[in-house]
């Protein structure tokens, strides 16, 4: 007779006693109340700042408790939900597995689903915090004036039906508004996403949308809330069917929302709060009032790189970050891409830039990540102006050398033409997709005439760079090669 598979239990708060010894578990008696609301409940956010916070209470903090909202799909909260709010860390380095199941994390809500929810959840008097992870593409702003972008239709249709919001900025306003009216103090806004000034664009996009839909709100809002900068890292590749099938077998239960990562995490918080504050830096948090150098650094030296190994990467034939690392070719560019932006960083007091880039290649190496060149490559044309362009604008200021660095802007270029070195069709995964790809079905079919269309994509390139000799001649250079020769071949022809 054949014996039936037992299918392992979920992860729930009702079976957390039962796991393994050797398994983290939350140190602390879970609240029922948050004290925080978070925006964007993905995987970055469960590996970087729930950690933090769950660390936090396990150190006696209490009332740090997390209440989720998606503001998108039901997804997450089908993940998590059924787990009470619980999940595990996958912490992966080389051979090494190590497994915390994190429990600042209450619950979350769908805010499509219900609108009415979430703005309640912001007006808790028990919140005093209110964090956001929700790309840059969240923010609603006008790339050029940093002002809240009115003609969004989405900024829009939320101006129509303010009480029924569907973006950060709506429902932030309107979670605040209610926290007026019922006489409570106002919760302190952190993004906690990769922008530079973070905290200033975040507060431009409120104020941007207070001022809409009532001036004396958003005159409230101005003397009261706090904006503070912040800058995160930590690498969290996405979570694969197979993630969750070995996570079954190592640990002996079922976790839909379990994320892995890297053992390296870092989190720099501008102090500056105007309710109730976490002392984070009990658990490691570096609490400062120059989060912008340290931003920099991290943006054009990690997230600058990451980028250009995931086009040129993934142009290569590479699948995952450790691949192309592990190339010398690619190795060797990387360290040139550094070598250019390094001297234009003005990096914070401390900063250590040989042990940060020996650090940053260590952890590019980790093969137990799997982290995807493509998922890197998502919603580039975001990422792309504060991650290389901001370097380029720094390196032509100061007049220093500028080669690698367009090569990593024109292997972006590159991707758009959204077809493979070997003639295969793939999807750019990007909000600007469709206006890249006008921008070269308008085009000549030489390098140049390629460079000219994309670099006239002003909410990208601006107006500056198009005027620049200098940079026009380097990006019509690298694009040239990528087209003639591929991306590994264009690499190795530079190398010195």
């Amino acid at each position: 007779m054949v014996m039936a598979l037992m299918t392992p239990p979920r992860l729930s708060a009702d079976n957390l006693d039962t796991l393994n010894a050797a398994i983290g578990r939350p140190a602390y008696q879970r609240s029922k109340e948050a004290g925080i609301v978070h925006l964007g409940v993905g995987a970055f956010h469960r590996a970087h700042q729930a950690v933090y916070f769950d660390r936090l209470m396990a150190e006696g903090e209490a009332g740090w408790q997390i209440r989720g909202a998606s503001l998108r799909s039901a997804r997450v909260a089908e993940q998590l939900n059924p787990q009470s709010g619980l999940y595990t860390v996958v912490e992966r380095d080389g051979p090494s597995t190590r497994l915390q199941v994190i429990g600042s994390l209450l619950d979350v809500l769908v805010a499509p689903d219900d609108p009415q929810a979430l703005i309640d959840a912001l007006a808790a008097p028990s919140v005093a915090l209110v964090t956001l992870t929700i790309t840059e593409k969240g923010y609603h702003l006008d790339p050029d004036t940093g002002e809240l972008r009115l003609d969004d239709p989405a900024i829009a249709a939320d101006l129509e039906h303010p009480a029924r919001p569907a973006t950060a900025p709506g429902f932030l306003v309107a979670g605040l508004a209610a926290r007026r009216a019922a006489g409570l103090p106002p919760f302190t806004i952190l993004s906690c996403d990769n922008l530079p000034d973070n905290g200033p664009r975040t507060r431009a996009a409120v104020l941007g949308f207070a001022r809409q839909t009532d001036p004396d709100l958003a005159d409230w809002i101005a003397a009261g809330v706090s904006f503070p900068a912040s800058m995160v890292d930590r690498i969290v590749p996405a979570t694969t069917p197979e993630d969750i099938e070995a996570l079954e077998e190592m640990g002996g239960y079922r976790d839909a929302a379990m994320v892995k990562t890297e053992p390296f995490t870092q989190w720099v918080v501008e102090d500056q709060f105007c309710h109730r504050r976490p002392p984070l830096e009990r658990v490691g948090v570096q609490m400062t009032n120059d989060v912008a150098a340290w931003e920099r650094a991290k943006l054009r030296l990690l997230n600058g790189s990451h980028s250009a190994l995931a086009y040129l990467g993934a142009l290569g034939g590479y699948t995952y970050v450790h691949e192309a690392i592990a190339d010398p070719v690619y190795a060797h560019f990387v360290e040139q891409l550094w070598d250019e932006v390094e001297p234009v960083i003005d990096a914070p007091e401390g900063f250590d830039a040989k042990a940060y880039r020996s650090a940053l290649l260590a952890r590019y190496a980790n093969s137990a990540l799997n982290h995807s060149l493509v998922q890197i490559a998502m919603d580039g044309s975001q990422k792309l102006p504060q991650r290389l362009l901001a370097s380029l604008r720094a390196q032509r200021e100061a007049n220093r050398p500028i080669a690698a660095t367009c090569l990593a802007i024109a292997a972006w270029m590159r991707w758009q033409f959204a077809v493979d070195e070997n003639g295969e069709a793939f999807e750019v995964d990007d909000p600007m997709a469709l206006v890249t790809a006008e921008a070269l079905a308008s085009a000549g079919p030489a390098a140049a005439d390629k460079v000219d269309a994309l670099l006239s994509i002003e909410g990208i390139f601006g107006r500056d760079l198009k005027a620049d000799p200098v940079v026009v001649a380097a990006l019509v250079e690298a694009l040239s090669g990528l087209m003639s020769q591929g991306a590994r071949a264009s690499l190795q022809a530079r190398s010195v």
